[in-house]
């Protein structure tokens, strides 16, 4: 089955980013808050995170070739790793440029128009961060989930540093404004870790996911009689596509043609059933003989 372009959800991150640079940027000479300043640079780690998962995207959607038999989909983990490390970058940056602030804090300047030039840049981000999740969910992309993730740290910076800013002008201090910068920088590490956990499980070719594998086994259990059965599943996930593979035992007499013809239906009803990229590779064996149980993953129950 066909999967529709996920790029124009990329381009629609690189224009975020390159808007909330803007904003974020004007915000900190305005005010001079080290927690805006923090908040700018992460922007930036967006904007380039962006162009790396365009380039990613791209080469995730090139078909299969002589040299990538199997596709480039995996193309997507590099991308969520990558961004997962910009994101801890950017987290280590907003610690390094706010632990001096500590030690000498410096006074906030107009801060009103400081405070509404980053809502306005939030805004754009929570909106554009919540059009990416959404789309990650609905087609299974680990890309678009690592690139909304993103953005929503970086909503979370955002709050924090309005905060912060908001506590200084209320209470005069100023060494809030360091402090809450570098709480939600913490937060971010974590956001960035989890992203580079997932993506090291996808080159690791992790299976599919526990719901998907229900559907497989209810099916193919359902077919189970005294003389059909199967064993051997297994399976992984590689970006957007899933890879599937499994034996079927079939009576030892039926045609070459009744074998293959009863393979392609149950080939067909799974990649139906997950309505994504999947490929699934069946091997017909003859029930009634025992070397058909010697092979992978055997756990036959009489």
């Amino acid at each position: 089955m066909k999967k529709q372009s996920l790029k124009k959800f990329v381009y629609l991150s690189i224009a975020a980013a390159v808007v909330t640079i803007g904003l974020k940027f004007s915000a900190y000479f305005y005010t001079g808050s080290m927690g805006l300043l923090s908040d700018a640079l992460e922007s930036c780690v967006n904007l380039i995170a962006a162009i790396i998962a365009l380039i990613m995207i791209h080469i995730a959607e090139m078909p299969a070739d002589k040299r990538h038999g199997f596709g480039h989909t995996k193309a997507e983990y590099f991308s969520s790793a990558i961004e997962g490390g910009l994101i801890m970058v950017a987290a280590f940056s907003i610690i390094w440029s706010a632990t001096p602030r500590l030690f000498n804090p410096q006074p906030i300047e107009n801060v009103g128009l400081g405070l509404a030039i980053s809502v306005s840049a939030s805004l754009v981000n929570f909106g554009v961060a919540m059009i990416l999740l959404k789309n990650a969910k609905k087609h299974r992309s680990l890309l678009l989930e690592a690139d909304g993730k993103h953005l929503m740290t970086d909503v979370w910076t955002s709050v924090g540093v309005i905060v912060a800013i908001g506590l200084v002008k209320l209470t005069g201090w100023l060494i809030l404004d360091p402090i809450i910068a570098i709480a939600v920088a913490i937060n971010i590490i974590w956001t960035g870790f989890q992203l580079l956990k997932r993506s090291a499980s996808g080159l690791m070719d992790a299976s599919i996911s526990d719901e998907d594998l229900k559907k497989i086994t209810d099916y193919l259990n359902g077919l189970k009689t005294e003389y059909i059965d199967y064993h051997s599943l297994m399976t992984r996930q590689a970006g957007l596509r899933k890879f599937i593979s499994l034996h079927l035992l079939v009576p030892g007499d039926w045609s070459v043609k009744k074998g293959h013809d009863f393979a392609e239906n149950v080939e067909e009803t799974i990649e139906e059933m997950l309505t994504e990229l999947v490929t699934v590779s069946t091997h017909i064996e003859p029930i009634e003989d025992p070397a058909s149980m010697r092979d992978i993953g055997i756990d036959r129950k009489k």
